[in-house]
C-alpha cells in the first residue's frame, strides 16, 4: 500500500521562526496572503493597537480589495483603541471607507482590554501569533485545529465587544 501524495499549499509555508519585529510583520503578510489565497471567508485580527501591523502597505491592501470583492468576506479587527488608525493607518483607513460594508471593527469592554493577544487567524486553518510582546516572539502555523482554538477564543471575545471605529460620523 502507498501513502498519498503530501497535499500541497496553495502558498507558500509559514514562516520558521518568529524572532523579531520584522519577522513578526512578514508572518503577518504571509498569514493575510495566505488567508485571501485560499478564499476564507473570515479574517479575524486582534491587537491592543495595530501599531506594528503592515496594513497601509498599497499590495495588502490591493489583496485585501480582491479578497473583498468575493462573495460573503469578512474582516474582523479587534482592538482595544481605534483612535490611532487613522495616524497610524493613514492609507487603509481611508481605503476602508468604501469597504466598510466588509471590514469591521470591534472593542471589548474596559475590563477585557488588557492582554489582548495578537493574533490573526482564519477559517481556513491559518494562524499567526505573537507569543513574547517584549521580544517579538511567535508562530506561525497552517493547523487547523490551532486555527479553531483560536477563532473559539476570539469569537467568545467578540460576543462581549462593540462595534467600534466608524467609518463616518453621523450625521456627516
Amino acid at each position: 500500500m502507498t501513502n498519498p501524495p503530501p497535499t500541497r499549499l496553495a502558498f507558500p509555508a509559514p514562516p520558521a521562526v518568529i524572532d523579531s519585529r520584522a519577522e513578526f510583520v512578514a508572518a503577518l503578510r504571509w498569514g493575510l496572503d495566505a488567508a485571501f489565497s485560499a478564499a476564507a471567508r473570515r479574517v479575524v485580527c486582534c491587537s491592543s493597537d495595530f501599531s506594528a501591523w503592515p496594513l497601509d502597505d498599497p499590495t495588502l491592501l490591493s489583496s485585501l480589495t480582491a479578497w473583498l470583492r468575493l462573495p460573503q468576506r469578512r474582516l474582523l479587527l479587534v482592538s482595544a483603541d481605534f483612535d490611532a488608525m487613522p495616524h497610524q493607518h493613514p492609507r487603509f483607513s481611508d481605503w476602508r471607507r468604501d469597504w466598510v460594508h466588509g471590514v469591521e471593527g470591534w472593542q471589548p469592554p474596559a475590563r477585557q482590554r488588557d492582554g489582548l493577544p495578537s493574533l490573526l487567524c482564519n477559517d481556513g486553518g491559518i494562524s499567526v501569533e505573537r507569543l513574547d510582546e517584549a521580544h517579538w516572539r511567535g508562530r506561525a502555523a497552517v493547523d487547523a485545529r490551532c486555527a479553531h482554538q483560536h477563532m473559539t477564543r476570539l469569537d467568545a471575545l467578540l460576543q462581549h465587544c462593540s462595534p467600534a471605529w466608524v467609518s463616518r460620523p453621523l450625521g456627516l
